[in-house]
């Protein structure tokens, strides 16, 4: 078992005794794995699971045997379906269990109702709208108090917001009334939570300008509006109703945004005589910094009330206890209730749920976002005690395919979709060396010049996997270059190779700087993975988006660093890496005309010896930038003395993210990352450039494939060129003739939901071993090994 540290401050402040109720809350930040719902009842913990890539919602139920907190059901809606968001809201009321799937046929949303017998528990009731509900996400929220049930669906009535009353009768559940939003503006939030007393129904509404919290009660069947409560503050970020605790006639409203996300919570009492709700206090953190997020959550224990403060000690999370004042209204103090195993960024506490002496406590950042929940009990001298770290099982959906190609047929290749690609292999992320929650990122490849033994060398939140894929029909995970002590994990991590060495670096990492591996490392595997130190450091950069390697030069060119060091404003960082244990700055090149900031920032580039048409460059070496709002040609031979030649535009650009020259050099070929997110296109586009004159770049066309997933790397070998388009997978198009490309194949990574714009799925793929096979990373999913039919005929 593990102790929780307590701190003891003292906190007087005019306060009325409470007697205990349990309601958990908080919805500051969009949690999407385990623990963004908590409840506690009757010696059971539940835990939901809204949304999970690869399988639908799931509500855990644990209970102790012989000490220990196991999972002993796992709760799943009827008809449900990936992203139906199942467990996003739980409310439980003696041996019945309510849970919102606000996700549900494409956020219409349903509710349900489980409930134990005998020990073993099953759905007894589902509530959904009838009619009018695209897209109200009704269940949102839910609760249950006897023969009640309010759903929240803030997205009803085109984002106005309602809540449905639901009164248990000798048929059954039946909807009573339909409580709209008194406020005409949409998108208030109004019903995304609720809290009753038994009396008192409060909904809260918190973007309503800085929040509000609307008080009902019912005559008959009809809820009346009593009043509406803010917290006066002039903060319209503040989210004040986020997380509410109501017990007899006492409220306490969160406001985690407020002053800067430091946050606040308030208390009011109701005055039985006149009906009004008076504010009689507002609980701060003792030690409020920004960021705090205090009032995230908020529960009621033996001891009193507990706050959470997810992002308290660098994202940590605190709970913070009000213990009160037995004799006099008030309160006694306040200790700090910390979870030493807790890291930066598990937000501990942002849903907390407590019954007496049991409490729940959810850690939703932990494990990459994954997210555990911390199960806390009372010990006999009112110390408490973490008894388990718990955790769900849905990273176990995917295993790995060896052994054998699995041909494409019929369109599906195992449950991958496909056509005209084989599956030859594939590994989860987890037996690549990623932990829990661990997402793939960016991918090349090394062949080995002594042994001819080919290699993926793959990207992770957290450090660099290598994977020997000489035989691509059972690859072998060799080992990991974890990042350096002074970095953060990050989504971006990208890679190049240069004379058997990578060169690794990763933005939004703080101070990464640029690793250097010797590959011949590689060779020393023996069958257990290998924990490698890097080879070399390069410190004149912090974070950076990516790096580009000009192998006919020796010349590496940093792109979008950050953080620190020499940024060249986000543009070229040149380094010479001829000698590649001994990086060298030699200048920076960036065209100011380009990048959202104006300062020729490049997301990626490619740059090559040209041998183009243009006969004026021919041979020098020039770089084509993809930076944000424009392509940027330059000749950067001269290292002291790059020259702008050209930058190329189109008016409805999202972001011009990557591209890749046609072997001839003649053509560019360039993606755009959020044109179908920002509705520019419907389709997946990529845009063909024609550089036969290098200071006038052309536009030759565009290019739809027919699926609305937002594209990504692409890279072109001989004739095809090979997408990495997020949700819909590979994509390989014939670019034989360029201003009339041809789609010949394709491979989805992601079949979990419709393909649509959006980050999920493929990263990036390399296609230049020479045995033919494509490697392609998936973030979520793994490391897949493909064979393009056009181009590889494997034994």
């Amino acid at each position: 078992m593990k102790s929780l540290s307590m701190f003891l401050f003292m906190f007087l402040t005019p306060m009325l005794t409470l007697s205990a109720q349990t309601m958990a809350g908080g919805q500051f930040s969009e949690m999407r794995g385990f623990a963004q719902a908590v409840a506690v009842s009757d010696g059971n913990i539940f835990i939901g699971e809204p949304q999970n890539v690869h399988r639908a919602g799931v509500v855990y139920v644990f209970g102790q045997a012989e000490g220990e907190w196991i999972s002993q059901a796992e709760l799943m809606a009827s008809g449900g379906e990936i992203e139906d968001r199942f467990g996003t809201s739980l409310s439980v009321d003696a041996n019945r269990i309510f849970i919102g799937a606000p996700g549900l046929s494409g956020s219409d949303g349903a509710a349900y109702l489980f409930e134990n017998a005998e020990g073993s528990w099953s759905e007894t009731a589902r509530m959904a709208l009838p009619y009018g509900a695209n897209g109200s996400r009704f269940g949102e929220s839910v609760l249950i108090h006897g023969d009640h049930a309010f759903v929240g669906a803030p997205g009803y009535n085109e984002e106005l917001g309602a809540v449905f009353v639901y009164r248990l009768g000798d048929e059954g559940w039946s909807q009573t009334s339909i409580i709209a939003s008194p406020d005409t503006s949409a998108e208030s939030g109004f019903g995304s939570t609720l809290s009753f007393d038994g009396s008192n129904l409060a909904i809260a509404a918190p973007q309503q300008g800085g929040g509000a919290v609307y008080i009902y009660s019912e005559e008959g069947n009809t809820w009346n509006e009593r009043t509406m409560l803010t917290n006066n503050q002039p903060d319209s970020r503040a989210r004040f109703g986020s997380a509410m605790l109501m017990r007899d006639s006492h409220l306490f409203i969160g406001s985690p945004r407020e002053n800067t996300a430091s946050g606040a919570v308030y208390h009011y009492q109701k005055d039985e005589e006149s009906g009004n709700w008076t504010q009689t206090g507002r609980l701060l953190a003792f030690d409020a910094q920004p960021r705090y997020q205090f009032g995230s959550s908020i529960t009621w224990t033996n001891n009193g009330l507990w706050i959470g403060a997810p992002n308290a000690d660098g994202g940590r999370g605190l709970v913070y206890q009000f213990s009160q004042n037995e004799e006099a209204d008030g309160w006694s103090g306040v200790q700090v209730v910390t979870l030493p195993e807790s890291s930066p960024g598990d937000d501990f506490a942002a849903t907390l749920a407590a019954d007496r002496s049991l409490a729940v406590a959810g850690l939703t950042g932990a494990d990459y976002g994954a997210g555990s929940a911390a199960i806390l009990q009372q010990s006999e001298n009112g110390e408490w005690i973490a008894q388990n770290i718990v955790i769900g099982t849905s990273d176990a959906v995917l295993q790995r395919v060896t052994n054998g190609r699995v041909e494409c047929q019929d369109g599906q290749a195992t449950l991958f979709g496909c056509d005209n690609v084989d599956l030859i292999s594939f590994l989860p992320v987890h037996e690549i060396g990623g932990n829990r929650g661990v997402r793939l990122n960016d991918m090349w490849g090394w062949t080995d010049p002594l042994t001819d033994r080919e290699y993926a060398i793959v990207g992770r939140n957290e450090g660099t996997s290598f994977v020997d894929v000489t035989d691509p029909y059972n690859p072998v995970y060799i080992g990991n270059l974890q990042m350096p002590e002074t970095a953060v994990q990050s989504v971006w991590r990208d890679m190049k190779v240069y004379k058997d060495h990578v060169f690794i670096v990763a933005d939004n990492a703080r101070d990464h700087g640029m690793q250097v591996l010797d590959l011949a490392l590689l060779r020393e595997f023996s069958g257990e993975p290998i924990e490698f130190e890097e080879t070399a450091h390069y410190r004149n950069i912090r974070s950076a988006h990516n790096i580009v390697i000009n192998e006919d030069t020796g010349y590496a060119y940093i792109v979008g660093s950050s953080g620190g060091g020499e940024t060249c404003g986000g543009g070229l960082h040149m380094v010479n890496i001829q000698d590649p244990v001994n990086p060298t700055f030699e200048g920076c090149f960036a065209d100011a005309t380009t990048g959202r900031s104006g300062t020729g920032y490049s997301h990626d580039a490619q740059c090559v010896i040209y041998d183009g048409p243009d006969e004026e460059h021919k041979g020098k070496e020039i770089c084509i930038g993809s930076n944000e709002t424009a392509i940027s040609v330059a000749d950067v031979t001269d290292k002291d003395n790059p020259i702008p030649l050209s930058t190329a535009s189109y008016p409805d650009y999202g972001y011009v993210h990557q591209g890749w020259l046609t072997e001839d050099h003649r053509y560019f070929f360039q993606n755009d990352e959020l044109d179908e997110l920002t509705g520019a296109v419907d389709r997946t586009r990529t845009l063909v450039w024609d550089l036969a004159d290098l200071d006038d770049p052309q536009f030759v066309r565009e290019f739809f494939i027919d699926t609305p997933s937002s594209d990504h790397n692409l890279y072109i070998k001989d004739n095809l060129m090979y997408q990495s388009n997020y949700v819909s997978g590979l994509q390989v198009v014939d670019v034989s003739d360029p201003a009339n490309p041809k789609h010949v194949a394709s491979f989805d990574t992601h079949p979990f939901t419709p393909d649509s714009p959006g980050f999920s799925g493929t990263w990036s793929n390399y296609p230049y071993f020479k045995s033919g096979i494509v490697v392609m990373t998936s973030g979520r999913e793994g490391l897949f090994i493909l064979d393009v039919q056009p181009q590889v005929n494997l034994p």
